[in-house]
């Protein structure tokens, strides 16, 4: 299988989706699927973008993530910490580790991540867990809920 690039981050006979349709809350994010799953390769690759000003759900999962950063920059909550993030750079979330995806450097941030095409939805914080996140000021300002 070959998906044409089109130009821009776009291709050939990609739909470009709601980041997610559940009412989770995330502002400005687009979503296309490039592969999903087949032959020996169980995973799913995706591209994710997010608009300047924009930011991805508050969520975890049982399942691992890798993130490579394909255009513009941005910033990643990842567990308790914050990163700043840009062009190339490669982002691992572990199982079950709280992350989440802004595009706050005054432009858009475009991301590929793989996962496993087995695995669970995602979790949201419940209050409790909220407040345990936000334990530091410098997350509690960054997580957008």
């Amino acid at each position: 299988m070959i998906r044409r690039h089109k130009g821009g981050f776009t291709w050939d006979g990609v739909d470009i989706l709601p980041y997610k349709e559940d009412g989770t809350i995330f502002k400005s994010v687009t979503r296309q699927r490039l592969f999903d799953g087949g032959h020996d390769l169980p995973v799913e690759l995706r591209y994710f973008e997010v608009g300047d000003g924009g930011h991805s759900t508050l969520e975890r999962h049982q399942h691992a993530h890798l993130v490579m950063v394909v255009k513009g920059k941005g910033q990643v909550l990842v567990g308790d910490k914050i990163s700043d993030i840009e062009l190339q750079d490669v982002v691992q979330i572990a199982p079950m580790t709280w992350h989440q995806f802004r595009a706050s450097r005054g432009e858009e941030l475009g991301f590929l991540c793989v996962v496993s095409v087995d695995r669970d939805k995602a979790q949201r914080p419940g209050e409790a867990e909220l407040q345990e996140i936000k334990g530091s000021p410098e997350v509690a300002e960054f997580v957008r809920v």
